[in-house]
């Protein structure tokens, strides 16, 4: 911000205009010359900041304030001013535009202050003497346009001073995006593009190098706050973060500049984005040295970047490898001769050119010091023997939005006053008018640039991207690495050749500045508590979900049918399980199965070889023959719960396995039952015998085994078993199932085989201890006792197993319980046909030997 001293200026003027009478003009204080001055027939005034900074000489507030004394020549400032000068006069020396009409120019210093640049351009509009007449204050304005000023704020000033009046104001160099308002400032157009542009530019830049963690330093004015504004919307939405946002001024005091300092120093990010002017980065400069703070990666704007001087004071390589935005490179023609060309002496403000001439070859015209190692100037000493900022022509991009304006002025004019040979009228149009013809005036320069305003006054933002490197020589060169053009659609308007760019400390890798290290895939980001979205934890996605990217927000959950791989970027088939025949556990119970079923079958062979003996003999041997096929049933049925499921070994399984394993009680019921009776058949007038022959013992298992048929039918019928893939009881698997269809069903199958079970256990535990050498009841006993067993822990079993672990439970119940039936019923019989056939007698089975 400027000081407030120079305000006074403005306050003493309004007061005293208030004053005044309306009907005469009446302006007091000092008079306001132009540093360059040059009549015509129309005027274009040029608003400068010559010097860096002022002096007020008498603060006592008891008498009006002298004039300022400016101090520290900008030769930047002087420069562009000639710009303006070399542009005019080659208008007025062509032909082609505005023939016959000259144009000329008043240039007026700001001294770098917003109220001195209001000041001069109310002067420029109402004229610069401070005569008392009777004529009125109000008259037509002084100068068709003016070009100025450099610094935002200035040009603030004066826009909301002078747009009342609608006088164009042209700006070479503010880029102030708050600038772009046309109700704040609706005169104020610029041939620089709005720091809307650059804001956006850099953050996309900012982005592109991966950067999602910053720093950033600001002008402490309207250029550096409405920029840092503009970059930080548009960071947001990129994803980046700002660390912290220092403001800074040249004017700052010692404590302020330290707490800076500190700032960056404590900081984390790598990266600082700098929205300043040169002045300011000279400053900071010599603090950064003195506080040894280097190893920073420097991004910077327009505002300083492309000035090679301060890449010459950069003795310490603070700002080696900044990167940044730069007007891009232009030439116009025969300006630096123009510039080599100027002579103090011979120009027509003489006072600037002097103080210019002794200022750069530090010389005095008069000899006003003692001292002798002051020299006096000549006039006659050669600037192209300087080399200073004077001849250096790396800011030519600055002076071609100067030259780009006066022709943008008289290119308006031209076609305003219908000129073609010659100009019909020397009249200068009105203000108004002027602006809104101005405001679409479109022509291609001599080098073939279309210069034009949009609706806001700005032009198309095109910009080069620079980068800071030391050449072999240990000089600094400003080296194009990059284009950025707003015309072109994303993403090519923002190209770059990173394989040019050389980074902070010479570095050729792109140096990182992040708050945390990307989230790989197979993880996610969890923002901190408290800090920005930049500063976040990676965690790991949970089972059944992935992420495939890097900085994953979120897990996506993986399909139905699909599983997270071990990694969880990738989302995998889930494994398919069921009991298959290929596998060690489906292996072993399928030769358990074909097993138990073969050595059935030698039983039965056995047994059919000697089926005329008293021991195959006893308790029905139709019995035996068919509690042994429905036992190789039994055996074989196992072999249907392998495999994968589908819809005929879902049905069948449960339904055979029912069904045969009714059939082999309802043998054992029967063979018990015979055992009984045959009992009661000993007993004297016994004829209980007729009533349970072998007719019967037939009806009884098919009409046991019927009602066993029956369940299975209305189940079949009702709900039958179907293939299920079961996807609730493990996230990892598909298991293959057959779901039961009615539960009821397949419980009532169950419980009529427990029934039938549980009252053959009861008859033959009753018939254990019948007086006979052998009593088939004591073994079926047995056999039954390791049946229930069975299947009293198959319930819980079952339920409680996992996966393919149910099936194989149930193939174990199955085998077990026919393993036992076999063994405890046949193989005593065998045992004594086999290995005691002395004991295969009548009278051995029927305890009639004596002593036996």
């Amino acid at each position: 911000m400027d000081p407030v001293f120079p305000l006074l200026h403005v306050v003493m003027a309004i007061l005293n205009f208030s004053r005044a009478n309306l009907t005469s003009c009446n302006l007091q204080g000092h008079p306001l010359y132009p540093q360059l001055l040059n009549d015509g027939d129309i005027i274009i005034g040029g608003i400068f900041p010559l010097h860096n900074y002022w002096e007020i000489t008498d603060l006592s507030y008891s008498v009006s304030p002298p004039p300022l004394k400016c101090r520290s020549l900008d030769f930047t400032a002087l420069q562009s001013s000639l710009t303006l000068i070399f542009a005019i006069e080659e208008i007025n020396n062509s032909s082609l535009l505005l023939p016959g009409i000259t144009l000329g120019y008043k240039i007026y210093d700001t001294c770098s202050s917003a109220s001195l640049g209001v000041k001069m351009a109310m002067a420029l509009v109402n004229g610069y003497d401070n005569s008392i007449s009777s004529e009125p204050c109000t008259k037509p304005a002084q100068v068709q346009a003016i070009i100025g000023e450099a610094y935002s704020s200035v040009s603030m000033a004066i826009a909301m001073s002078i747009g009342p009046f609608s006088i164009p104001q042209i700006s070479y160099f503010s880029t102030c995006k708050c600038l772009s308002d046309k109700r704040k400032y609706p005169s104020f157009l610029r041939t620089i593009p709005s720091d809307y542009f650059q804001s956006k530019a850099l953050a996309e830049m900012v982005s592109h190098f991966g950067w999602t963690w910053v720093g950033a330093i600001k002008r402490d004015d309207d250029y550096g706050n409405s920029g840092m504004a503009a970059f930080t919307e548009v960071a947001e939405r990129l994803g980046i973060c700002i660390e912290y946002s220092l403001p800074f001024f040249k004017t700052y005091s010692k404590e302020r500049v330290l707490h800076i300092v500190d700032q960056v120093k404590s900081a984390t990010s790598r990266v600082i984005v700098a929205f300043l002017g040169t002045r300011e980065l000279e400053i900071l400069l010599q603090v950064f040295f003195e506080h040894n703070i280097t190893g920073f990666q420097w991004v910077g704007t327009e505002g300083w970047i492309s000035d090679s001087e301060l890449a010459k004071l950069d003795k310490s390589k603070i700002l080696q490898g900044a990167i940044g935005l730069a007007i891009p490179k232009t030439k116009v023609t025969g300006l630096k001769n123009f510039f080599v060309e100027v002579r103090p002496l011979k120009s027509s403000g003489n006072v600037i050119f002097k103080e210019f001439w002794e200022t750069l070859f530090k010389c005095k015209y008069t000899n006003q010091s003692n001292s002798v190692n002051i020299a006096v100037c000549t006039g006659q000493e050669k600037l192209s023997d300087v080399e200073d900022i004077y001849s250096d022509v790396s800011l030519m991009p600055i002076y071609s939005n100067v030259y780009k304006g006066v022709y943008a002025i008289a290119q308006t004019l031209h076609n305003f006053l219908g000129c073609n040979k010659t100009c019909p009228t020397k009249t200068q149009p009105d203000s108004l008018t002027f602006l809104q013809h101005l405001k679409m005036v479109h022509f291609k320069s001599k080098d073939g640039e279309e210069v034009y305003f949009d609706e806001n006054g700005d032009p198309p933002a095109k910009y080069e991207i620079i980068n800071w490197q030391v050449n072999r020589e240990y000089k600094h060169e400003l080296v194009t690495v990059g284009l950025y053009d707003s015309s072109v659609s994303f993403p090519e308007h923002l190209m770059i050749n990173i394989t040019y760019i050389l980074w902070a400390q010479n570095n050729t890798k792109v140096p990182k500045s992040v708050c945390s290290e990307s989230c790989s895939p197979g993880t996610r980001k969890a923002v901190q508590k408290g800090k920005p979205i930049c500063c976040f934890d990676c965690i790991p996605c949970a089972e059944g979900e992935i992420s495939n990217m890097t900085d994953s927000i979120t897990c996506e959950q993986c399909q139905q049918d699909y599983w997270s791989n071990p990694q969880k970027d990738e989302c995998v088939k889930k494994e398919i399980e069921y009991l298959s025949y290929e596998e060690t556990m489906g292996i072993l119970l399928t030769a358990a199965s074909i097993l138990g079923a073969f050595v059935t079958m030698i039983i039965t062979m056995i047994l059919f070889k000697y089926r005329s003996t008293p021991i195959v003999k006893a308790n029905n041997s139709e019995l035996s023959f068919l509690l042994l096929f429905s036992l190789i049933l039994c055996f074989l049925c196992s072999l249907t719960f392998i495999g994968q499921p589908s819809d005929w070994s879902c049905m069948l399984r449960h339904t055979a396995f029912g069904i045969t394993f009714v059939l082999c009680i309802s043998c054992v019921l029967g063979k018990t039952v015979v055992v009984l009776m045959a009992f009661r058949a000993t007993l004297p007038g016994s004829n209980v015998m007729k009533w349970f022959g072998p007719p019967q013992q037939r009806l009884s298992v098919l009409a046991v085994t019927l009602i066993q048929i029956l369940i299975c039918v209305l189940w079949l019928i009702i709900s039958p078993p179907f293939p299920f893939k079961n996807l609730e009881r493990s996230k990892e698997k598909i298991i293959l199932e057959c779901h039961l269809g009615s539960a009821i069903g397949f419980w009532a199958v169950l419980g009529y085989i427990g029934l039938l079970a549980l009252l053959c256990f009861i008859l033959a535990f009753l018939a254990r201890k019948l007086p006979d050498n052998f009593n088939e009841a004591k073994f079926i006993t047995f056999s039954m006792l390791i049946f229930c067993a069975v299947w009293i822990t198959f319930i819980p079993a079952y339920v409680s197993s996992p996966g393919k672990f149910t099936v194989a439970v149930e193939i174990f119940a199955i085998l077990a319980s026919s393993f036992g039936l076999l063994f405890c019923i046949f193989f005593p019989k065998c045992y004594i046909i086999i290995l005691k056939p002395e004991k295969n007698n009548k009278k051995q089975l029927m305890g009639k030997i004596p002593g036996s």
